[in-house]
């Protein structure tokens, strides 16, 4: 695996990247935002491992100008735990979040699940198409169309519709949903997963397409 290190801080770059190397991954360091857009076509990481607090672009500001061009898993990895700093890095599109000071087990084990669950593995089976009405989601090339619009969902926004129409009128319950699409590493609070079903709904133009179950979690339907 080969992962871009975007850390300023040279103690904490220095233990990560050892930590990487003991563990068999190819990496890079750079230590600012422009550096990490560079590297992204230079050196072509499977994973990032994000600072946010970077002296010339906010971090936050990286990770979407990554998401633009790619769908590269990021890791935020940064001293800023608030909830709303979480809320702000996931919806720029990062994959997970991971609260300095951190274990380099922990960070090699939510590494290898944002791996598995973006399907960055070459030995991933391509999943057909699915059409719902005038919504088709393609999950082998990570495209939702309205009609003959395209939506541009987040990763994690493709993810989590993915998963809910897996099932066509199924109710998921919230502890579900962010077990299987956050994994059990999440720890956050459920108001990220209300955060994300509005902006999905905002983005297909209808709320109907992902039903409230009050009291139990979300349901996907086919608005009549």
């Amino acid at each position: 695996m080969r992962v871009l290190v975007v850390e300023d801080d040279a103690a904490v770059a220095d233990g990560i990247i050892d930590s990487l190397t003991h563990a068999n991954f190819e990496s890079m360091l750079v230590g600012t935002g422009q550096g990490c857009l560079d590297a992204m076509s230079s050196f072509r990481p499977d994973i990032v491992l994000l600072d946010l607090g970077l002296p010339d672009i906010d971090g936050t500001d990286v990770c979407r100008a990554i998401r633009r061009d790619s769908q590269t898993p990021v890791i935020v990895v940064s001293a800023r735990g608030d909830e709303i700093d979480r809320v702000v890095a996931l919806e720029m599109g990062a994959d997970d979040f991971v609260v300095k000071p951190f274990g380099m087990r922990e960070l090699v084990a939510r590494m290898r699940a944002v791996v598995r669950r973006t399907g960055s593995s070459e030995a991933t089976t391509p999943t057909p198409a699915k059409r719902f009405g005038r919504l088709t989601i393609d999950p082998r090339a990570q495209r939702v169309t309205v009609g003959e619009v395209e939506v541009y969902l987040t990763p994690k926004e493709f993810e989590l519709l993915a998963y809910l129409s897996g099932d066509p009128g199924a109710v998921f319950r919230r502890s579900e949903i962010l077990h299987n699409v956050w994994d059990t590493n999440w720890y956050g609070t459920t108001k990220t997963l209300d955060t994300h079903i509005a902006s999905i709904r905002k983005k297909l133009g209808d709320a109907r397409w992902i039903e409230s179950v009050r009291g139990v979690g979300f349901r996907f339907d086919v608005p009549t």
